[in-house]
């Protein structure tokens, strides 16, 4: 065996070993968020393994609805949609109010999969409300959109990678409102110096422990007006992209 294959196999060794450690110091202290094969739960705060939990719902619509009721989240689920050669979803819902998922989406029709609700259940709880309480002392009441579901390639594109919206498992958030009037946008405020630009920054970075990938107007000028969320699959697999 030759020097570097023998270096190789220990440096695996190592990290098996330190990945086993890591995760029986979390369940010692509580902390089953910080475990990867503990189950999900959206009362939990965030841990190490919340956002790849979370991606790793795709396809499992049941176990995703179950943890939407068992967090007190009202919604609705969506009839499929077929459309295109690669468009379309199964497992999409929408929050219906009265639930503990308290934000209000304008326009009012937002329909996601079920992994982007629970992602946005969570970035609503741990991320944004902390944010805006921190911040102005208030709550947010509404959050402005681009919508979800759209049958394109990414970029609207005539070939290429299909978009992450082509399967409803995309947002495209604009704005905030919030209970004593304030509205923050992220076209006329990511650039500004107070703290309306700290906010949007928070909820962005927040948003990246959330979701598969996070695009800001820091990453190119089409998402000069809006914050990119989705559960891609590779989230699952550990690709994650926050910019």
């Amino acid at each position: 065996m030759s020097v570097v294959r023998r270096l190789l196999r220990t440096l695996v060794v190592l990290g098996v070993l330190l990945g086993i450690a890591f995760s029986l110091y979390a369940l010692l202290r509580n902390r089953p968020q910080d475990v990867p094969w503990t189950r999900l739960d959206l009362g939990e705060p965030i841990g190490a393994f919340t956002g790849r939990k979370l991606a790793a719902l795709a396809g499992k619509s049941g176990e995703c609805r179950a943890l939407l009721h068992a967090a007190g989240v009202r919604y609705i689920r969506l009839p499929a949609v077929r459309g295109g050669e690669r468009c379309g979803y199964t497992d999409a819902v929408r929050f219906q109010p009265g639930g503990a998922q308290a934000i209000e989406y304008s326009p009012a029709r937002l329909g996601t999969s079920c992994p982007v609700a629970a992602g946005l259940a969570k970035w609503e709880w741990d991320i944004v409300q902390p944010a805006a309480q921190r911040l102005f002392g208030a709550r947010v009441e509404t959050i402005e959109h681009f919508g979800s579901y759209s049958c394109r390639r990414i970029y609207g594109r005539t070939s290429g990678d299909w978009s992450e919206h082509a399967s409803a498992n995309a947002v495209d958030i604009a704005a905030f409102r919030l209970s004593d009037g304030t509205r923050i946008s992220v076209v006329k405020d990511w650039k500004g110096g107070g703290d309306k630009a700290a906010f949007l920054r928070d909820v962005r970075t927040g948003g990246c422990k959330l979701f598969a990938t996070v695009l800001s107007p820091d990453y190119n000028a089409a998402h000069h007006d809006h914050l990119h969320l989705d559960q891609a699959s590779r989230g699952e697999m550990g690709w994650r992209v926050c910019r």
